[in-house]
Order: C-alpha cells, then sequence, then structure tokens
C-alpha cells in the first residue's frame, strides 16, 4: 500500500486475470452501498477519477479506480491481442472477486465506456448497474468501425493512424508533457474552435492537428499535469494505443451478441462540446436509447464541458453519480 497524490485515496496492488494491477482506492470496506469500479480512457490513468474517488466514498461507497491494462502501475503484456474489450472485462471481473466482493456498480469514460458498456452487457450478474461517460453506448453491430470508416471514404481518422504499431508511440514520446498538454486542452471544453480537434489528422500526425494552449485549462493544474507526465514517461504509450488495435477483433468476437441492449439501471453523461458526440454515429446511438438501454435512468449532457467530463466539471458528475447510485 502506498500514499497516493490524492488525499484520503491509497494505491494498491493485486492479481487479476493473470496479471498485476494496481488500483486507487477510497471508502468504507463494508457500506451500505455498493463497490463503485472507474475505468479510465485513453491516454489517462487512476487519477482521472481524483475527484469522484474522494466525493463519491465520502457519500459512503467504497470506491475503486484501477489503472487499465497497459498503463501506469498495471501490467502491459507485450501481444497486441492481449489487449480486447474481452481481457478488459475480464480484468474488471477478476478485479471484484479479488477485492473481496460479488459485485459491482462499473464507471467507465472514453475507452473505459464501452468497457464498462461491456462488463454490463456480458455479465449482468456480477455489474448490477452501469454508467458510461462521453462514449455512447452501442450494441455489437453488422460492420466494424474501421470498415465503416473506409465505406465513408475517410481514412484520415486517429482511429485509423492508431493501428501503426510504433508510429503515434514514437510521435507521442518525443515531448511527452508537450503531448499530453495539447491532447488534453484540445479535447476539452475550453477549446472554442468549432471543428477543432484530433478525430480527423488533416495533416498525417496527431499533434499537428492539435492546439497548443497559452496556459492550461482550470481544470487540470500544473501538478496534474507533472503526474500524468510521469506515468506515461515510465510506461510509454503502447499499452493503451493497443486497445485501439483490437477493433476488428472485438467486432468479430462480439457476434453472439449483436444488437443486444443493456436491461439493468444504466446512466450516460458527456460534455457539449465532446468531439465524441460528433463522430458518424454518435447521433443515432443516442436516440436509440429506448432501445438499447431500457433500463437507462437518465442521459445528461453537461453545457461547456469537453472530452474530460469528469475532470471538467467533477461537481455535476459527482452529483449526478451520487443520485444514481443512491438510487438502486
Amino acid at each position: 500500500m502506498t500514499a497516493s497524490p490524492v488525499p484520503g485515496v491509497t494505491l494498491k496492488t493485486t492479481k487479476a486475470n493473470n496479471i498485476h494491477m494496481r488500483y486507487a482506492e477510497a471508502g468504507p470496506k463494508n457500506p451500505g452501498g455498493p463497490l463503485v469500479l472507474f475505468c479510465h480512457g485513453w491516454p489517462e490513468s487512476w487519477y482521472s477519477w481524483r475527484h469522484q474517488l474522494q466525493t463519491v466514498s465520502a457519500a459512503g461507497f467504497r470506491c475503486v479506480a484501477p489503472d487499465m491494462r497497459g498503463y501506469g502501475g498495471t501490467e502491459a503484456p507485450e501481444p497486441i491481442e492481449h489487449y480486447t474489450l474481452f481481457h478488459m472485462v475480464g480484468d474488471m471481473a477478476e478485479l471484484v472477486k479479488a477485492l473481496g466482493e460479488t459485485s459491482a456498480v462499473i464507471v467507465g469514460h472514453d475507452w473505459g465506456a464501452p468497457v464498462a458498456w461491456h462488463a454490463a452487457l456480458w455479465r449482468p450478474d456480477l455489474f448490477p448497474a452501469v454508467c458510461a461517460m462521453s462514449v455512447p453506448y452501442a450494441p455489437p453491430g453488422h460492420i466494424d468501425v474501421l470498415s465503416a470508416l473506409e465505406k465513408l471514404g475517410i481514412n484520415d481518422f486517429y482511429l485509423q493512424y492508431f493501428q501503426k504499431p510504433g508510429v503515434p508511440e514514437a510521435e507521442l514520446q518525443q515531448d511527452i508533457r508537450g503531448a499530453l498538454r495539447r491532447l488534453y486542452y484540445t479535447a476539452g471544453g475550453d477549446l472554442e474552435e468549432k471543428g477543432k480537434g484530433f478525430a480527423r489528422l488533416s495533416d498525417g500526425t496527431l499533434l499537428g492537428n492539435t492546439v497548443n494552449p497559452e496556459k492550461l485549462p482550470a481544470w487540470l493544474g500544473e501538478a496534474d499535469l507533472n503526474y500524468y507526465t510521469q506515468e506515461f514517461s515510465r510506461t510509454g504509450f503502447r499499452g493503451g494505443l493497443n486497445w485501439y488495435r483490437n477493433l476488428r477483433r472485438n467486432w468479430e468476437l462480439a457476434g453472439p451478441w449483436r444488437g443486444q441492449p443493456i436491461r439493468q439501471p444504466s446512466l450516460f453523461i458527456a460534455g457539449s462540446r465532446d468531439g465524441v458526440l460528433r463522430f458518424p454515429a454518435a447521433k443515432s446511438q443516442m436516440e436509440a436509447y429506448p432501445k438499447t438501454l431500457p433500463g437507462l435512468r437518465g442521459s445528461h449532457i453537461l453545457e461547456g464541458a469537453g472530452h474530460w467530463v469528469q475532470q471538467e466539471q467533477p461537481a455535476e458528475v459527482n452529483r449526478l453519480l451520487i443520485e444514481f447510485l443512491r438510487g438502486l
């Protein structure tokens, strides 16, 4: 057990699903409420949930935020094919067991959102409720996202750039702090330039389509950026990028669940300035919620927030999350 840079949060390690996992924990061991398991996205860390760990645990819940597979203090297996959604959901299922619990409400943001959605889809016995942020739920469909982009004639999307092992890693690792600073700012709500972002890479590089801010946004302090930089300086970016390299494999493996809804209680939160909501399918995915998420308790778009919604507007996210948890 080690102290973390966040008061009231401790860092621990365990073995789950055959890998060593580091996780941050806050709150009572046997609260009235369930275990709440937080899954971060790219390029992030357990630290992305610092505000939730403090506030949701103070509301009486046991909160755990792991470094996901390939990140931070958690193991990063070498083979690319060890980063499918099945591995991630397996990690979360086994982590619940390793923590001595029999169920958990699962919460995910960015890439952590598909992990949370699929954990709820595949293991409703273990995950009786789900909250996801930024990435809408869509049941496994009849075409994978990379083929869908090709059919639309799109070949400069960042998901496609990330398919090339070593290429995005080399670009990001030239100046890790500078790269993270640009990515966090460009995807955040402070950038008001319409259409600016790194979804389409018109010049063929990732960072060439980002903005270097004069100063950090209010939600991201120098100490926060330093912590993220320290983590990626140690681990590099390969583990996180390998998640993207399994998009087709995920689609192939998810065949048995094509079109399946998630029936248990669910919650969706995103920022009004989140570029993910401008992705080609996002609008229709959210309009389909009455069918795909029949247990939906709320879909909230927070005005002015960008992609990093739980860090940009923590008070509102925490309020919605605690209300959801107490209503279960």
